[in-house]
């Protein structure tokens, strides 16, 4: 977050439409690190926004905080049993952290709930591939 940004008190200049939409540019950008830590400020103004949450998910993912990104994908799933993105996106962050079963449970679902989603069939193939690779004679 730029100087500009912050304002006397150490928040972000603006109100909460303010920084999701700028957390949002900075995502675009590129800058997940930095929309990570302006979308973790929103989150404590309102913890119970689905919304503000899947975007802090996203941000972390994409920032390399996988761990952090699962947790807050598995919050959400949580809340929101019929969320494909939330199924999805902890099965993207399961399968980096190494732990495929689980992840392809998730990415089944995802896409069983959407199956007009190319990119969830896509990466359950992967995951499930990388199983069987282990299950097969002489793999790790």
């Amino acid at each position: 977050m730029s100087d500009e940004d912050e304002g006397r008190n150490g928040r972000p200049a603006g109100d909460l439409y303010d920084w999701v939409r700028r957390a949002e540019e900075l995502l675009a950008r590129g800058e997940a690190a930095q929309a990570a830590v302006l979308l973790g400020r929103a989150r404590t103004e309102v913890p119970d926004s689905v919304g503000v949450l899947e975007a802090l998910a996203r941000a972390q993912y994409d920032s390399g905080d996988v761990g952090a990104a699962a947790d807050s994908f598995r919050t959400i799933v949580g809340l929101r049993p019929d969320a494909d993105y939330a199924h999805f996106g902890l099965g993207l962050s399961l399968s980096r952290l190494g732990r495929f079963h689980l992840a392809a449970e998730h990415l089944e679902l995802a896409s069983a709930m959407r199956p007009d989603r190319a990119e969830y069939l896509d990466r359950l193939r992967q995951v499930r591939a990388t199983l069987a690779a282990r299950q097969s004679p002489g793999s790790p």
